[in-house]
């Protein structure tokens, strides 16, 4: 029933955002509002998320994802925090290297369109607003690619460790890799066909790390100013 209930759900939204492109004409112009590819505002949004762990093999770092709702002073949010051991586990020839951790969005199920995927073709840039501890996490996308193990990556930078801030990267500056190491030839990202979009660690360096993640959004503006500025912009001509 559970399964069932998604389908429908699934199926209606991409109904709904095929009908809002019709008659928007939406492919026609610059999108100026952002498009969530997930906000975490309520706890349910967790069940969205898959967690990577080398301790899922054995190995010793540890990770965890738990939801903060919102407060005077922060965003509702997810936080993503654990520690990173490079210790290889015993009795295992097979694993040669260990200390990473990483999160996800889930796969979608198919809808009465077909399987779905988000479509960010009508966008520049890939958006999140954070608080991180400075470091150095990688943003992953993944998309319907032809080999399923390539991953789309791009550094994470933090201008402002400990605060809250929105780091935007252009879709075009994320880097084709698989299992880590970039790989040719590069091809830009299939932004129609995105499958899930998270964050990784692996730089594979011991301790404690902790990075905060409010929203993940795809916009066609650099900074929030310049969102806010249209936004002010398209109110003074209506």
């Amino acid at each position: 029933m559970c399964a069932r209930a998604g389908f429908w759900s699934r199926s209606i939204g991409e109904f709904q955002r095929l009908s809002r492109i019709a008659i928007n004409m939406e492919t026609l112009e610059e999108p100026t509002k952002p498009y969530h590819l997930i906000k975490f505002d309520n706890a349910a949004k967790l069940d969205d998320l898959k967690l990577m762990c080398d301790f899922q093999q054995g190995g010793f770092s540890k990770a965890e994802i738990t939801h903060h709702p919102q407060t005077a002073s922060e965003p509702a949010h997810v936080r993503f925090r654990g520690s990173i051991s490079t210790e290889l586990p015993p009795n295992r020839s097979d694993i040669q290297r260990s200390g990473y951790a990483a999160f996800r969005t889930k796969d979608f199920g198919r809808t009465l369109f077909g399987q779905w995927y988000w479509d960010v073709d009508p966008y520049d840039y890939l958006a999140m607003k954070v608080k991180s501890d400075g470091r150095r996490y990688h943003i992953n996308i993944q998309t319907d690619s032809l080999v399923p193990t390539d991953i789309h990556q791009h550094r994470l930078y933090s201008a402002t460790p400990g605060e809250w801030e929105t780091v935007v990267v252009r879709f075009g500056d994320f880097v084709r890799t698989n299992y880590g190491m970039p790989v040719e030839p590069q091809s830009e990202i299939m932004k129609n066909k995105l499958k899930s979009v998270g964050i990784g660690l692996i730089d594979r360096v011991p301790g404690r790390f902790d990075i905060s993640i409010a929203e993940i959004y795809a916009t066609n503006f650099k900074s929030d100013q310049d969102a806010a500025d249209a936004d002010a912009q398209l109110s003074n001509e209506k």
